[in-house]
């Protein structure tokens, strides 16, 4: 089978996180080479004739989509996979649409409010700046609308807010380092958990669930994944962040509630392939989705492919997966 793999060619300036996509094609090749494929790669830039002509040229039997972005704006996410569609070359993974309504923050959680999926509340700049239970004085968490990888999450994110226009002001303040667009969601305060789904067959396989431990952290600071966990080795939040899988036997009921939940995302927002649903749970024990992560980070390091190790899954069984998945 001739298979391109396409992904978005970083800057020269690249963020750690933009450099991790490099690290997933070597990976891809890796397995799909010595299973007999003819492979060949695609660095994609905003030069979209370039593209469409290169794929023209290699006729591809499928390609893989490993966007994250488009000539460094996550707001363009959903460009490339839509070009592989017009252009009727069958693709692994999610579909334009799917990536585009859930790589937007307040798209996908506008979606899962009218399914009926517990998100926390928000507020943004646009007209319809609330979601439900929008309350004031409160505790928010200053996001960006389509950056991913915690890009411009600091402890600062977290903000303490009396009425609309003082947090409207922390918003518009925060734009700029959040990707040009930003709103605000009530903070959880409680624990964090993510839920990997990887395509099987005609249906989903849930992964293990995994747990984002805070340890050693101060009193005074924000229990939350910034971009230094995930990304600086250098820093306090990186080596104190650990993962842990929970054991069903342990919270039975937690565990079915969040396994149910992204499973419900995962038919809501149409997925495939492989995703991961992103999880507070507060004192109360309920379960909220933050963010839905189509076509996630695969590196080995990653908490995708640590839950798919947990599940006995190698790099190459989830590749398998992948490649069978999609349109």
């Amino acid at each position: 089978m001739r298979v391109a793999i396409v992904y978005d060619q970083p800057p020269h300036t690249a963020r750690p996180d933009e450099l991790d996509t490099l690290i997933q094609v070597r990976q891809f090749e890796q397995v799909l080479r010595p299973a007999g494929h003819e492979v060949a790669v695609f660095a994609a830039t905003l030069e979209l004739d370039e593209l469409r002509e290169a794929l023209r040229r290699f006729a591809p039997d499928r390609a893989l989509n490993l966007c994250e972005g488009l000539g460094g704006h996550a707001r363009l996410i959903h460009v490339v996979p839509a070009l592989l569609e017009a252009e009727h070359i069958p693709y692994a993974g999610c579909g334009s649409d799917s990536i585009l309504q859930t790589s937007n923050k307040l798209l996908a959680k506008r979606v899962l409010s009218l399914a009926g999926v517990a998100t926390p509340p928000w507020f943004s700049l646009s007209r319809d700046a609330c979601g439900a239970d929008c309350r004031f004085p409160g505790r928010y968490i200053v996001k960006s609308v389509w950056e991913h990888s915690s890009v411009g999450l600091g402890d600062d994110a977290v903000v303490s807010a009396s009425d609309a226009r003082q947090l409207a002001e922390l918003i518009a303040s925060r734009a700029a380092r959040l990707g040009g667009e930003a709103f605000a969601e009530c903070f959880i305060d409680g624990r964090e958990f993510n839920v990997s789904l990887l395509a099987e067959g005609e249906g989903v396989s849930v992964l293990p669930v995994a747990e984002i431990a805070f340890q050693s952290f101060p009193p005074d600071k924000p229990r939350i994944v910034n971009y230094a966990a995930k990304w600086d080795d250098r820093s306090h939040e990186y080596h104190h962040t650990p993962r842990r899988f929970i054991e069903r036997a342990a919270d039975p009921g937690l565990y079915d509630d969040l396994a149910r939940i992204a499973r419900a995302v995962w038919r809501v927002f149409a997925l495939d392939g492989w995703v991961r649903v992103d999880f507070r749970v507060d004192h109360a024990g309920r379960p909220w989705v933050l963010e839905i992560n189509a076509n996630p980070c695969l590196s080995l390091d990653a908490g995708f492919m640590a839950a798919a190790e947990r599940a006995g899954l190698s790099f190459e069984d989830v590749a398998a997966r992948i490649m069978e998945s999609g349109r």
